[in-house]
């Protein structure tokens, strides 16, 4: 299969391995991943914001982007992202009377599919530890984003991949299901609400006792990341509390290991069978 790699701004800007992560996991399984280029952002804060105006152009790329490239299914490691292309995009051409680009923005989102959602759903990905070759030997403890939950009704696709990982260490968060206090452009409007969400979220993480909290949303991470490195949060060894995305796990394996002794860092993807068909047939 084909796999269009939408890559999304904050994995583009800040977390780049993860994507690096979406790659390995795929081309693991045997598949092709293409990166249209010209793509962008999803016009997420822009509609957030109010600025439906200024989204219009940011919404035309990325569906012309994604229209003009060859691909079987799009992914992207971002349940927010995902569901604005849905929820968003649509709503942003009605409201300037472009019906077309509306049908068009539907058709793109009906075919991109947030990493979970496509692993489990279209390639029938169950076990992780036998199929993905996936090993953490780690604690672990996963917070569900809300995007991922209220609007791409995920429920436990995330959670059940990742207590599949061979040796990982996982253990379930109090109030999972409770915002992290991120919400996008909320936490820059309402920062002491914000942070007062992720002071409880993190109170549960500590709870746990893992020394890790995973995710689907790097935005969600981010956040929560950046509290935990303030005040100082540590785990019972004393060692500090961190985050990484879910997909990071999922790429992680006993021959190319998730170092996590320092801070948290993927390894060079090791190449796919995919990737080392098409190189092969470069050089014919």
């Amino acid at each position: 299969m084909r796999v269009a790699l939408f890559a999304t701004c904050i994995v583009d800007a800040m977390y780049p391995k993860v994507a690096l992560a979406t790659v390995r996991i795929l081309e693991r399984l045997g598949h092709e991943v293409v990166f249209p280029r010209g793509q962008g952002c999803c016009a997420q804060m822009h509609v957030n914001s109010g600025y439906l105006d200024d989204a219009l152009p940011v919404v035309k790329n990325h569906v012309r982007t994604f229209q003009g490239a060859d691909y079987d299914v799009a992914v992207a490691p971002s349940g927010s992202c995902v569901a604005s292309l849905g929820h968003q995009q649509p709503m942003v051409a009605r409201a300037a009377g472009d019906e077309a680009l509306a049908r068009d923005a539907e058709e793109v989102a009906a075919n991109t599919y947030e990493l979970a959602a496509l692993l489990t759903d279209v390639l029938g990905v169950t076990d992780a530890a036998a199929q993905l070759g996936s090993w953490f030997p780690h604690t672990v403890t996963y917070h569900p984003s809300c995007h991922g939950m209220r609007l791409l009704r995920l429920g436990d696709r995330q959670e059940r991949l990742l207590r599949s990982v061979a040796d990982i260490d996982y253990h379930a968060l109090p109030d999972a299901e409770e915002c992290c206090g991120f919400g996008g452009t909320f936490s820059l409007k309402n920062p002491d609400v914000s942070g007062a969400m992720a002071e409880e979220k993190i109170g549960n993480i500590e709870r746990t006792q893992a020394r890790l909290c995973t995710g689907g949303d790097a935005s969600c991470l981010l956040h929560l990341g950046g509290v935990m490195s303030r005040r100082g949060t540590t785990a019972p060894d004393g060692s500090p509390v961190t985050t990484l995305h879910f997909a990071e796990i999922l790429a992680a394996t006993r021959e190319n290991p998730l170092d996590v002794s320092g801070p948290v860092d993927l390894s060079i993807p090791a190449q796919g069978p995919a990737r080392r068909r098409r190189q092969k047939e470069a050089t014919r």
